[in-house]
């Protein structure tokens, strides 16, 4: 697989949508099932990117996220991490991507940022987590699902520690701009991204394309304000879609998959790079992402 930091800063590249959401629309809803589906019966992993490879995503990204020890004992994986990884590798790089990305779940443990002790715990976690993957084929980390500053700190510090490998960094966030959790903001989830070696910055909202567009334009505007030369990435979340539906909503702008059209202009134009459809997002999502930005370089200011 090329170097994915080679394209930073060139052509729009859009993100495979998460296995995880297409297991469950088949029933495989239970992480632990999920991981046990992967090391049991890839097929199931395999036929679910293969529907996603012919959308045609330059990124690939890996089909569980559970790599911390804290997420492994709790869906009863503690002793199966090495065998997890190889596999989460092995199978999306049986379709050649262009790139893959190893996603990595927030690890789940309590954290007090007063404590040594318990930033230490959370940040070894991530490291204990990347180093999984030592002698792994794949383009970088992509650290993803982080709704506190505290925790999105911890694993970078962690990661940074154990690999020298491109990372992804990425919060939930709401349409003003708060994290999911209510406590940080994007612009301070980005400011952390730049100071500990993140790669891409960049958010996952379900909010419409102009809210998104402007969510990204902000982030830009805070890497400017840094001096810090990091490329964005932007993930539309698809809420439970409804056949009946037939405009966007708040509740859902993007039931369908056309409109991710519109979308992919607007985050182009705010410097977006990387772009992915995600909750109940099918390959049709992608399809279109791919089909908007194929050919297009990304908007640098200069």
């Amino acid at each position: 697989m090329a170097d994915i930091a080679l394209r930073f800063f060139k052509d729009m590249l859009v993100v495979s949508s998460p296995v995880q959401e297409a297991l469950r629309r088949q029933g495989v809803v239970d992480a632990r099932d999920q991981a046990l589906a992967l090391l049991l019966e890839p097929e199931t992993i395999e036929d679910i990117y293969r529907l996603e490879t012919v959308a045609g995503p330059q990124v690939l990204i890996t089909p569980v996220t559970d790599f911390a020890p804290g997420r492994l004992t709790a869906i009863g994986m503690e002793g199966k991490g090495a065998e997890l990884a190889r596999a989460a590798v092995a199978v999306p790089r049986s379709f050649k991507p262009q790139h893959l990305l190893v996603e990595i779940a927030p690890c789940g443990l309590p954290l007090d940022p007063s404590s040594k002790a318990s930033l230490v715990e959370n940040r070894d976690q991530y490291a204990r987590a990347a180093a999984l993957f030592d002698g792994e084929e794949f383009d970088g980390f992509f650290l993803n699902g982080f709704t506190t500053v505290d925790d999105l700190k911890c694993a970078l510090m962690g990661l940074r520690k154990a690999s020298d490998a491109p990372v992804f960094a990425s919060v939930d966030v709401t349409a003003d701009g708060m994290l999911a959790s209510g406590r940080g903001t994007l612009a301070e989830a980005v400011v952390v991204m730049a100071d500990l070696g993140a790669a891409v910055a960049g958010f996952s909202t379900l909010a419409a394309p102009a809210v998104a567009a402007r969510l990204a334009a902000e982030a830009r505007e805070t890497l400017a304000s840094l001096g810090a030369d990091l490329c964005l990435t932007a993930t539309l979340q698809v809420a439970e879609r409804d056949p009946k539906q037939q405009g966007p909503t708040t509740e859902n702008p993007y039931y369908a998959p056309d409109t991710m059209m519109a979308a992919a202009v607007d985050l182009r134009a705010a410097g977006v790079q990387f772009l992915r459809a995600a909750g109940d997002a099918t390959p049709a999502y992608t399809g279109v992402l791919a089909a908007a930005t194929a050919g297009l370089d990304v908007v640098v200011e200069g």
